[in-house]
């Protein structure tokens, strides 16, 4: 694949007679040639470099000004602009838009008829031989649009076949600055071997190899008791840990502070818990940013047009998604990620944590914490499975959680989400995990009520801090509280039996609700405290009052937006396209008008595997050890939120985090019931046990075709991740922010 595929181009063209007509190329009418030889667009109807080919070579080739040159072009753009009163001068494009078109002449026999001849009146006379008339017609062949950058040299060689005058289109605005000298046809495409486009090959290649449907994982059980087993866990885990810690390290040695003003227009300030640390540090609610005093003395400073007017007329800073609150600046988002991890940091280096390292450190939590959640529920619903049904559940929900959306996207907005995802799923697992009949544990530690199964006191009060600290962070995730009652009914109604015939003394009966009441209490209380010290109400968090897309104290979603939300959060369509990276934004009309972020797909269609928790209801005859009503009440809990999301926040693509992990829990049985099956003869003891019997052998074809299925869409929905954070036009798109890395993974495909 890497030798001949991927390296097609060079073999292509090892005869070309790389000849060139001219040292520079002919210029439209449209561009201008600068004095450090780049262009500029005057005209982009006019935009174009022309060329001539011989045919030898169905590439060419655009060369770009030098990374010296173009560094001093940036320098010398910022320099006009601060002289200008900050007025925008244009620096030389990151990435350019391309067109190649060629025109070919093209010659043929002509047509043979019977030949005549006309004398001088007129007159006509049937020849004896015959005429060929030869035709010819020109050919102009359009190309594809392509983009490239001057730092990825794969990225300058463009597919252009054919022999005749080549023009290359810039297809950029008026007065855009383009890094680019001239275009070569004519050319030979160098060999070149990627580690990166191998290492992703052999992923996938160990991906199917570990789990297609002969493979050994089929055949191991999954035993979390296991030492082996939980080494290799805690060495699939390094590999997170390695990779996001290294990009954690890079952010803190080079992070800048994130903070863009363009006159005219909002402040974005995106180190919103960084201004936070330093508030608490110097004991202020508020945040220190200065308030304009055309700000200060508005009547209304809520009501947009108010807000473009000061705008328009030059009032700045006006900060974009901060709290304007009786004179301050304040942030609505949870403090607890600033109080645990921005404040320390600050107080021990003396700098602002940067805001993705933080959000990056939180999704690798989650990450580790999810998975450990998972397997724990895989182990209660389906004690004997095997490693294969438990990697691939695994995968599964982590991609169903957003993970990847969380792992690519690290600005502020993300921070809460992925810190109450990561204190959701260490305080399930401590909750899922309290159960200890199975467990030798000293008597302190254990709390039983009538018959039911004794429960563990610190897992119980750990579980319920943890959740509790969700009020800090993101508080829909609060209402994770709610799942104790199904997993804990049996506890709770033997708790009521013991206290209503008074057969045993109330103070150890309650001991279990104290421990999960007060740790929540002790969590709970200070962020209600401060809460009413900034904007009088212990409830209130301040997210009315923000200055965002619309007058947030009057906003309310239009009711007729609902049904289509919720759609679009369940299922929003994958939008196919014929170029890289094959996936577009989906549109998402609304009938009135309400804020929506854009988004490749939903819920189910980029992570079809989800649609399994629509099943759950119906595995009536599956046993599931007791896990079924709170797996129920996952899936429940899951469909209030989208409502609530879709009502409050209208159409969020990180909205989707608040019930994604849930729908994942809920689709863990459907999952394993896929992939294991249980035949209704069966009793129900062992009738879920994938790894007993004698292996694959005893699998029937269409558990079999199930087993491939399951991985193939596993593969599916990893691949959608990871093309999604290449989609143009999304938010924080790659090809803005590091188009480097955007345009060698094109070079991969596009040159085939």
């Amino acid at each position: 694949m890497e030798c001949i595929v991927f390296n097609l181009p060079f073999w292509r063209t090892l005869g070309a007679s790389t000849d060139t007509n001219a040292v520079h190329n002919t210029l439209g009418a449209g561009l201008k040639r600068t004095d450090d030889g780049m262009l500029t667009v005057t005209d982009p109807t006019a935009a174009y470099l022309e060329l001539t080919a011989d045919g030898t070579s169905p590439y060419l080739r655009i060369d770009t000004s030098s990374g010296e040159t173009i560094e001093k072009a940036h320098e010398q753009a910022e320099a006009e602009s601060k002289a200008n009163g900050d007025k925008q001068v244009a620096k030389p494009l990151a990435s350019i838009i391309v067109r190649v078109d060629v025109t070919s002449t093209v010659t043929t026999e002509g047509t043979v008829a019977d030949g005549t001849a006309s004398d001088s009146n007129g007159s006509t006379a049937a020849g004896t031989g015959s005429q060929v008339s030869p035709a010819t017609t020109t050919v102009v062949t359009t190309g594809r649009a392509q983009s490239l950058t001057p730092g990825i040299e794969r990225s300058h060689y463009i597919k252009a076949p054919g022999k005749g005058t080549v023009r290359v289109w810039i297809q950029e605005t008026r007065g855009a600055v383009v890094p680019i000298s001239d275009a070569r046809a004519n050319v030979r495409v160098p060999f070149d071997v990627s580690g990166v486009r191998i290492a992703a090959m052999a992923l996938v290649l160990l991906l199917l190899a570990l789990w297609r449907p002969g493979s050994r994982l089929w055949r191991i059980p999954f035993d979390p008791d296991s030492p082996r087993q939980r080494l290799a866990f805690a060495g699939i885990m390094a590999v997170p840990v390695v990779a996001i810690g290294a990009s954690i390290a890079w952010q803190l040695m080079n992070s800048m502070p994130l903070a863009f003003h363009i006159a005219g227009e909002y402040t974005y300030d995106f180190d919103q818990y960084g201004h936070v640390a330093e508030s608490l540090i110097a004991g202020r609610t508020w945040l220190d940013l200065p308030v304009p005093d055309q700000l200060a003395a508005t009547a209304d400073p809520y009501d947009v047009p108010t807000r473009m007017k000061l705008l328009a007329d030059g009032v700045s800073p006006i900060y974009w998604d901060y709290v304007y609150y009786q004179g301050h600046w304040y942030s609505y988002f949870g403090v607890l990620p600033a109080v645990l991890l921005f404040a320390p940091y600050r107080l021990i280096t003396g700098h602002t944590l940067p805001t993705a390292a933080a959000e990056q450190f939180l999704v690798l939590l989650f990450i580790i914490f999810f998975s450990m959640l998972v397997l724990r529920v895989i182990h209660r619903v389906m004690p004997r499975t095997s490693l294969a049904a438990a990697s691939l559940t695994v995968a599964s929900a982590l991609l169903g959680s957003q993970a990847g959306y969380l792992i690519y996207r690290t600005n502020f907005y993300q921070v809460p989400f992925a810190a109450s995802l990561a204190l959701t799923s260490l305080g399930l697992w401590f909750w899922v995990g309290a159960d200890t009949s199975h467990r030798p544990v000293l008597s302190i530690d254990r709390w039983q009520a009538g018959d039911a199964r004794p429960l563990s006191l610190p897992r119980l009060a750990l579980g319920a801090l943890c959740i509790a600290a969700n009020f800090g962070c993101r508080p829909t995730f609060t209402l994770t509280a709610l799942l104790a009652f199904p997993l804990f009914w049996p506890q709770i109604r033997a708790l009521a039996a013991d206290l209503a015939g008074r057969r045993v003394a109330w103070r150890r009966t309650l001991r279990a609700p104290v421990a999960v009441i007060v740790p929540a209490v002790a969590v709970v209380a200070p962020l209600m405290m401060w809460n009413k010290v900034r904007f009088g109400s212990p409830l209130n968090f301040g997210n009315a009052y923000q200055f965002s897309v619309s007058d947030m104290t009057r906003y309310v979603t239009p009711l007729r937006d609902m049904p289509v939300t919720i759609w679009y959060y369940l299922c929003l369509p994958l939008r196919f396209v014929q170029s890289f990276p094959w996936l577009a934004l989906s549109p998402a009309p609304m009938p009135v008008w309400g804020y929506y972020e854009v988004m490749v797909g939903a819920l189910f269609t980029a992570t079809p595997l989800m649609t399994l928790a629509l099943v759950l209801p119906f595995l009536r005859r599956l046993e599931m050890h007791g896990m079924r009503p709170w797996l129920m009440s996952c899936l429940i809990l899951a469909g209030a939120i989208i409502v609530f999301d879709s009502y409050i926040g209208g159409l969020g693509w990180r909205y989707s985090a608040d019930f994604g992990y849930l729908t994942a829990l809920a689709s863990i049985p459907g999952l394993l019931w896929l992939v294991n099956g249980r035949e209704p003869s069966k009793s129900l003891a062992g009738a879920n046990d994938a790894a007993s019997g004698d292996g694959i052998a005893h699998v029937t074809p269409w558990r079999w075709l199930m087993r491939w299925t399951v991985v193939l869409l596993v593969l599916f929905t990893l691949a959608v991740a990871v093309l999604s954070c290449f989609v143009l036009a999304r938010d924080d798109a790659l090809i803005s922010n590091n188009p480097n890395v955007w345009h060698q993974v094109q070079s991969w495909f596009t040159l085939l």
